[in-house]
């Protein structure tokens, strides 16, 4: 045989050889960080972010499926996300005209997980981080250095934590801020290769649904302002966390409706979840205490956890018949 072709073969083998771990790699990569199982002894579960997490229906999308899907577990999922907050601390001049500087995670997360006790964090910050001015190396510093202390935070008082990417910002809102959510995205993301974080990405599915939404109906959009995603869009949120912990059942769904329609009394069930979730933010919060002028005063913390305990057991008698 020639000596350029057998050279040629050896190449190709070595080339073929190369990819194929690659490959096996990739797929190893994909399971080990892509996909996470909630170990058995975790109990309770703690919602931080943002007005989108405050809003709360991926929240109780997500509560009112394992509710359903998981009777048994009994998790306890708890929202404390707090309207116009950021990780990084920033506030640009005149927020909220002027009537008060954006509130910072730094100053309530203490005392919030004293009290919430969480087993596992879910924390989805970037949203307000930029404080929605073109990119700065300065502002993004201040959000990776959050994003730094929150994680160690939460690992030091002896929970798990997971990380999720921002929500897409609408670019027709402005290019340059939608770039800005780009990079905070990637960056949070190559946490999961340079530290072995756990990141869920809601960020780039939502953009990828929104620009394939576009191409049927121009004038779609996830979120008329561009940043407080509706119905819709949180339920690619809520989608997107429950296939990361491994519910890929849920892939095809169009919508919360059509999951919980699947259990008997699933409707009834979510109803009922989504009450307890709204009655207990805002006690959670007001227990708490925080910096956020303008807020629903919770009920007593106490009251607030009887009357959930009550909403509880309405769910485990309709789970019974």
């Amino acid at each position: 045989m020639p000596k350029h072709i057998k050279g040629i073969q050896m190449m190709n083998t070595k080339f073929l050889a190369m990819l194929l771990v690659f490959l096996i790699g990739s797929q190893f990569h994909g399971k080990a960080q892509n996909s996470y199982v909630i170990p058995q002894n975790v109990k309770r579960i703690l919602f931080i972010g943002n007005s989108i997490t405050y809003s709360g229906q991926y929240v109780s999308y997500v509560d009112a499926y394992f509710t359903l899907r998981y009777p048994d577990r009994d998790f306890e999922i708890i929202n404390v996300g707090l309207p116009s907050e950021t990780v990084s601390g920033l506030s640009e001049p005149g927020h909220a005209d002027g009537k008060f500087p954006r509130p910072d995670l730094h100053e309530r997360l203490e005392r919030t997980l004293k009290q919430t006790k969480p087993d596992l964090v879910f924390a989805c910050y970037g949203m307000n981080d930029g404080i929605y001015l073109p990119f700065d190396e300065g502002r993004f510093q201040k959000y990776k250095e959050g994003i730094l202390w929150l994680n160690n935070q939460i690992l030091e008082s002896g929970a798990s934590i997971i990380h999720i990417t921002p929500p897409v910002y609408d670019w027709r809102k402005g290019e340059a801020y939608a770039n800005v959510l780009d990079m905070y995205s990637d960056w949070l993301l190559s946490n999961r290769y340079t530290n072995n974080w756990k990141v869920i990405d809601l960020h780039w599915p939502m953009k990828k649904y929104l620009e394939d939404r576009r191409l049927e109906d121009d004038s779609f959009a996830l979120a008329k302002d561009g940043v407080h995603p509706n119905d819709t869009g949180h339920w690619i949120m809520a989608q997107q966390l429950l296939i990361y912990l491994g519910e890929e059942k849920v892939f095809k769904a169009n919508g919360i409706e059509e999951v919980v329609s699947q259990f008997n009394h699933g409707e009834e069930i979510w109803k009922r979840v989504e009450e307890r979730q709204k009655m207990m933010k805002d006690a959670w919060l007001t227990s708490i205490a925080h910096q956020r002028p303008g807020m629903n005063l919770g009920l007593d913390l106490a009251e607030a956890l009887d009357k959930s305990e009550m909403l509880k057991m309405e769910i485990r008698n309709l789970q019974k018949n």
